[in-house]
């Protein structure tokens, strides 16, 4: 009777060790699969979050593609002016952003950066330290119609001479890499006779080329 009690004893013993072991690989298990499960939910954060970037990227040069698909004749006439200066390495036009005056009020016979224009150029030039170095600007200033043409010639170059300046102090830009110019009243994107056309021609384009 004794030993029948120790031989149960020592199963039960037995068995509850088994029990134990059995827990303890099951609790290990999970704690591994948790791990694992951690592992890939990081690892699938850092790929949708590449995936994003990428998106970003290929919109933006979507973008991009679509201006120069609409480059303007002057943004044109840049690049050429910039090739037979030698100015560019790879000979390409990037894109135009165009600030009008209902966009940062130039206003009219100003060519004081505004508060609007400001924060314009601040975007415009993060946007080119993504492009990379070695961009090449040219400064286009224009004017609305009305005045002489001699008077509108000075007016478009003191507003693109001053977002050459701001982009130099503020940003740091080189100045050898930009260039103004002023086209004057000569390059209208629409018509003189109303006032909003005329809001729309008191403006300043940035051509951005390589």
């Amino acid at each position: 009777m004794t030993k029948l009690t120790n031989a149960s004893a020592l199963a039960l013993v037995l068995a509850g060790g088994l029990l134990a072991s059995g827990c303890a690989t099951k609790k290990y298990v999970r704690t591994e699969d948790a791990k694992v499960t951690d592992r890939v939910n990081g690892v699938q954060g850092q790929v949708e979050e590449v995936q994003s970037q990428v998106k970003q990227h290929d919109s933006r040069l979507a973008g991009h593609e679509q201006q120069i698909g609409q480059a303007s004749r002057t943004a044109q006439e840049a690049l050429e002016r910039a090739q037979e200066a030698g100015k560019l390495a790879e000979g390409k036009l990037l894109y135009e952003t165009v600030l009008t005056d209902d966009r940062v009020h130039f206003g009219f016979n100003k060519h004081e950066l505004s508060a609007e224009a400001k924060t314009a150029l601040d975007e415009f030039a993060t946007q080119l330290k993504t492009d990379g170095k070695g961009v090449y600007i040219e400064v286009q200033g224009h004017t609305d119609s009305v005045g002489s043409d001699d008077y509108n010639e000075e007016l478009g170059q003191d507003r693109a001479q001053a977002v050459r300046n701001y982009l130099a102090r503020q940003h740091q830009l080189p100045l050898h890499r930009m260039n103004v110019i002023s086209y004057g009243e000569l390059a209208p994107i629409a018509e003189n006779n109303a006032a909003q056309g005329r809001s729309q021609n008191r403006r300043v384009a940035l051509v951005v080329l390589r």
